[in-house]
């Protein structure tokens, strides 16, 4: 990693954030209910997801929408060697935030967005329930 990288790779990850919310509340609008997820579950996701390279992938996936993206291509687009990402696809997969299926000889990758929804929701779902009211001082 350079000197110059760092700020780039906050801006991605702020971007990343972005897409994420966008997705969540366009979806979130359409289903009208909340999300609830365990604090364990929640947990082991973001840890999934706090690795640079991890994060890189999934948001190559969100970005792909539901057709997601064959391994190889993701390699490409990410570039980084097979193995290391069959170790990070594993990271994904094994805390439910994406998916594989083979079709034929290719293994297709895709985001998990009912999953992404849940993540999302478990952060944002409180916002602001113990935090008082500006008009009348109370608590909400």
């Amino acid at each position: 990693m350079r000197d110059s990288d760092p700020p780039e790779t906050l801006r991605w990850i702020n971007s990343s954030i972005s897409t994420i919310l966008e997705i969540y509340f366009d979806r979130r609008s359409l289903q009208g209910h909340p999300i609830s997820m365990k604090l364990e579950k929640a947990a082991k996701q973001l840890e999934s997801l706090g690795n640079p390279v991890r994060l890189q992938v999934y948001r190559a996936l969100v970005r792909a929408g539901e057709d997601g993206l064959p391994v190889g291509h993701l390699q490409d687009k990410i570039g980084i060697a097979a193995s290391t990402l069959s170790h990070h696809l594993r990271s994904l997969i094994n805390t439910g935030l994406i998916s594989q299926e083979r079709q034929a000889t290719t293994l297709i990758c895709r985001a998990n967005f009912q999953s992404m929804d849940q993540l999302v929701g478990y952060l944002v779902n409180e916002c602001c329930l113990d935090a008082r009211c500006k008009t009348d001082g109370k608590v909400a």
